[in-house]
């Protein structure tokens, strides 16, 4: 998955996507998913977040705000990757209601991004 294109980056994520459906060159590829829809992952190392229970937070707040961008986001698979940590000695809580925000604000950022309309990105429709 994350050998597919990088859509978005901010300074804590990233987007990754892969197309659902064979390679046009290899007949017998299977395509990634059988059924056509959006799917959408996330991948929050433990090296980038310690605690299981900011792991867990970041995790709901990718999958909250990835609903609000859904039906705009093309077929395809979906990973948002934590990429680094954010500092401890700013959300110095495992689950801050800041932290939440602060992550909240930039998966709007990211996923805004991606869906934006830019030259030669085919697949992506504008917001």
């Amino acid at each position: 998955m994350l050998a597919g294109s990088t859509l978005a980056r901010t300074p804590h994520f990233a987007l990754h996507s892969v197309a659902l459906n064979a390679d046009q060159g290899d007949l017998n590829a299977k395509p990634l998913f059988d059924v056509p829809a959006v799917w959408l992952g996330a991948m929050v190392p433990k090296r980038w977040a310690k605690r299981a229970v900011t792991r867990n937070a970041l995790k709901r707040q990718i999958f909250a705000v990835s609903q609000l961008y859904h039906a705009q986001l093309p077929t395809a698979a979906y990973v948002v990757r934590l990429r680094s940590g954010f500092d401890r000695v700013q959300f110095i809580s495992a689950s801050s209601e800041a932290l939440k925000l602060a992550a909240r604000n930039e998966l709007h950022q990211l996923l805004a991004r991606a869906t934006q309309a830019r030259p030669g990105a085919p697949g992506l429709v504008p917001a």
